[in-house]
């Protein structure tokens, strides 16, 4: 028994040798703490009969790293259910190896990602679903483009939420480049009344107003509604 999983270990490592791995899973052995991992039958169901035995017998670290290259070949492959038992697997065997939280929250991030625009594939005209792409894109990826065109896309439906067309051009306030636009739009809000004149609005506002050089006459007021 003990040769066989000796063997295994050797295979697993010049498997992992050879695949196009960003980080040296070796050096950060070395760097992070391993202990802290408690050996019981849950442990047991997670990772199944061998890969238990191999942690017991000392190659809980090879164990670990092959369960990472397998669950990145099932980001790579979009097997969602496969990747998030895999990543499950690694990080209950190497709980203080940052580099395996930090990528299985990446991928959990694809992941929703993916389902999101599933979603609208199959439900086109439901704004609840690009205000949640939105969302995604904003807040995990700080992509505000992409957040931007997003909460557009939900405006334009019917029942859409009344704060879509504010966030879409909150997002592209912060667009390098879309800044000539984003005013365009924030102006124009701000233009229908009162109930548009938040103070986030405002202050994105003036944001803009400073970085296009807007003249003075045409800026909005400090305090108080827009005189005409």
């Amino acid at each position: 028994m003990m040769r066989g999983l000796i063997a295994l270990a050797v295979l697993i490592v010049a498997g992992v040798l050879k695949l196009p791995v960003e980080r040296d899973l070796t050096t950060l052995h070395r760097q992070e703490h391993f202990g802290g991992v408690e050996f019981n039958l849950d442990l047991r169901e997670k990772i199944g009969q061998l890969g238990f035995i191999a942690a017991l017998s000392g190659f809980r670290a090879i164990v670990a790293d092959a369960l990472f290259i397998q669950a990145y070949s099932a980001w790579e492959n979009t097997e969602w259910g496969r990747m998030l038992l895999l990543f499950r697997h690694v990080t209950t065997l190497q709980p203080h190896v940052l580099l395996f939280w930090d990528k299985a929250q990446r991928e959990y991030f694809a992941m929703g990602k993916d389902l999101l625009e599933r979603g609208i594939k199959n439900n086109p005209d439901r704004p609840e679903l690009y205000e949640a792409l939105a969302r995604l894109y904003k807040e995990k990826y700080k992509d505000h483009e992409s957040a931007s065109e997003y909460y557009a896309k939900a405006a334009a439906l019917p029942g859409a939420a009344p704060w879509d067309r504010r966030f879409s051009a909150y997002e592209l306030s912060y667009c390098e480049g879309r800044e000539r636009e984003a005013y365009e739009r924030l102006r124009h809000l701000y233009d229908e009344g009162p109930r548009e004149r938040l103070p986030t609005l405002i202050k994105r506002l003036k944001f803009l107003e400073d970085k296009l050089g807007i003249p003075q006459d045409q800026r909005i007021p400090d305090t108080g509604p827009l005189k005409r």
